[in-house]
């Protein structure tokens, strides 16, 4: 599974615990990416995607508002 979401980019980033002694220990921030099969509205076939639910809530926003997109155009700007 990608690590980045396709729209946002958003990833797992470091930070730390801070204990009630203010003592630090490393930690990691988990973006709340998930799999999802979504429908290209390019090409209109389904395409397999790694999204986070802000970058979902981005494209139904996009939907409604009738912007084009193309998963697949995002999907390769991602991996770069």
């Amino acid at each position: 599974m990608s690590t980045s979401c396709l729209v946002t980019g958003k990833k797992t980033i470091s930070g730390n615990n801070v204990s009630h002694s203010n003592v630090k220990t490393k930690r990691k921030l988990k973006a709340n990416l998930m799999k999802k099969r979504l429908r290209n509205p390019a090409t209109g076939r389904i395409v397999t995607v790694t999204i986070s639910t802000r970058g979902l809530r981005t494209l139904r926003k996009w939907d409604r508002e009738g912007k084009t997109y193309d998963l697949m155009a995002l999907k390769k700007e991602s991996k770069k």
